[in-house]
């Protein structure tokens, strides 16, 4: 028989397992018969069987697990997400508070709706404000990158300040016909003055014009140094290294032969000895600059240039990993930087010089040009390695 206490404490379960199913929605008797084991795997087992049971919370679930990678698709399942919550303010619940269901769609769409161009951004108003609402309200910076989303200003309106007429329109009559007094003497020494500013203003526009020539150069040049700097002039494409072998006359270099979805394969000679066995690579899929000029490596030809990310000393050193699923040949693109990349990079200008000190993980080991990611069909290429630099 049981104690007093226990009563007490068995009726005092059978009361928070009511309530716990009543806001759920669920019926109690099925729990009631385990009221004897601990209050904690009772919790767990009526909100696990709440999850169960919501048909919203299950629907976007599967919204999730179906979510597709191609771009064109991707766009179109996020534009349909946008107007679902063009009048919504969380995806399960009544309510403000996010739910289980957001955490997960939110974390399946993050590394797509980050990649995205402004434009595409603001053509998904309700998106944008639900993904901030979600990141502001979860603190996830550890799991994922903070997007920046740009919002009006808000100024109250401020209340209108009615002047006061009464009392003072005889003053202002008599005041006016002053002013007309001055205003007409004055009058005739502002024309002279006007007349002296405009004949000024005149030689400025003259010297303007002649500086204008010099400032179009100056833009010239300064376009010049962006696009040199931009990630754009590279031809980055995923390839699949079909055969990796030891170079015949450098213990510290590999030589591979990668299908970019060319006729034939490229051979490329990189100096992974060190860190990579032939057979780690082969098969493997990487991240290869295409429009490097040719040219040898110890007697042997290397047409194009394997992505690695390295550790500050040197001591690791990793090929970048791109996501399965990632199309053979298909261009690696980064989001705000579009361009048509170069035919073949001019090694005088040292334009991969100016481009890699930008390339770099960031803390959650994602390759990056200046905070932009590497992109695929599949997702972003990434690396073991945080904060890595990429050459």
């Amino acid at each position: 028989m049981a104690s007093g206490s226990e009563g007490v404490a068995l009726e005092r379960k059978q009361k928070i397992v009511s309530a716990l199913c009543k806001s759920r929605s669920l019926d109690p008797e099925k729990f009631l018969d385990d009221v004897k084991n601990d209050l904690k795997s009772l919790s767990l087992n009526i909100v696990k069987a709440a999850l169960e049971n919501n048909v919203d919370f299950n629907k976007w679930v599967t919204f999730a697990e179906n979510f597709p990678s191609d771009p064109e698709a991707c766009l179109k399942g996020l534009s349909q997400l946008n107007e679902y919550l063009t009048e919504k303010s969380v995806l399960v619940g009544g309510g403000s508070t996010p739910s289980e269901a957001d955490i997960i769609v939110f974390s399946t769409v993050h590394p797509y709706v980050i990649s995205l161009a402004v434009s595409d951004k603001n053509k998904l108003p309700h998106l944008m404000r639900w993904m901030d609402y979600i990141q502001n309200k979860h603190d996830l910076r550890e799991l994922f990158e903070w997007i920046l989303v740009e919002k009006a200003p808000f100024d109250p309106p401020l209340a209108k300040v009615t002047a006061k007429v009464e009392g003072e329109s005889s003053t202002k009559k008599a005041e006016s016909s002053t002013k007309t007094a001055e205003s007409n003497t004055k009058a005739s020494s502002s024309k002279a003055e006007a007349q002296k500013k405009s004949d000024g203003k005149q030689t400025e526009t003259a010297t303007e014009k002649k500086k204008l020539p010099e400032k179009a150069a100056a833009a010239a040049d300064e376009k010049e140094k962006e696009n040199e700097l931009s990630v754009s002039l590279l031809k980055i494409q995923v390839g699949l290294i079909r055969k990796a072998s030891k170079h015949p006359s450098a213990d510290s270099l590999l030589v591979e032969e990668i299908d970019v979805g060319e006729s034939k394969c490229r051979q490329v000679v990189s100096g992974l000895a060190k860190f990579c066995t032939p057979e780690e690579l082969t098969n493997r899929l990487v991240a290869l600059i295409t429009n490097v000029k040719p040219g040898k490596l110890r007697d042997v030809v290397s047409e194009g240039l394997v992505l690695c990310a390295s550790n500050a000393d040197h001591t690791v050193v990793e090929p970048l990993v791109v996501p399965q699923g990632a199309k053979i040949g298909e261009c690696v693109t980064f989001s705000g930087h579009e361009g048509k990349p170069e035919d073949v990079l001019n090694p005088k200008k040292k334009q991969l010089d100016k481009i890699t000190p930008n390339l770099f993980t960031d803390e959650k080991g994602v390759a990056t040009f200046k905070g932009a990611p590497f992109m695929t069909s599949a997702g972003p290429c990434t690396s073991s390695i945080p904060k890595a630099t990429i050459k």
